[in-house]
């Protein structure tokens, strides 16, 4: 019980307020590990990388209830679906601009944005979310 972290611990370590902690946990986006004598909560240290991968999906756009619902299982769809989907969506995308005059300034920003989701969801998979 000696590496778990106090709430202000973790909060510190992860660059977060205490009050961001306890609202996580209500979410159910952190679990405490075990509780002191006098019953405050102690978290694992890797809910530090926890923080860190909610706080880059939150930077992305997704809101703390989807991440939340995600991590549940609601809402959950076939990956090959999601993916098929996306590739859909890209295809009609690249037509699209291929006619618009502004067209390609807007792929690149759009790209960039989707290259950091893809990274994002890859450190997802060496994450303790999952």
């Amino acid at each position: 019980m000696s590496d778990l972290l106090r709430i202000g611990e973790l909060a510190g370590q992860a660059g977060v307020s205490t009050r961001t902690v306890d609202y996580y946990t209500q979410l159910g986006l952190l679990t405490c590990a075990d509780r002191t004598g006098g019953g405050f909560r102690l978290y694992d240290p890797a809910a530090v990388d926890t923080i860190a991968t909610i706080r880059g999906l939150e930077a992305h756009g997704l809101s703390l209830q989807t991440i939340a619902d995600a991590l549940r299982g609601e809402g959950d769809r076939d990956l090959a679906a999601g993916l098929a989907d996306l590739s859909a969506n890209l295809q009609a995308l690249q037509e699209a601009a291929e006619g618009a005059p502004h067209a390609h300034a807007l792929l690149t920003l759009i790209s960039g944005r989707a290259h950091a989701l893809i990274d994002l969801a890859l450190t997802i998979v060496d994450s303790p979310l999952v």
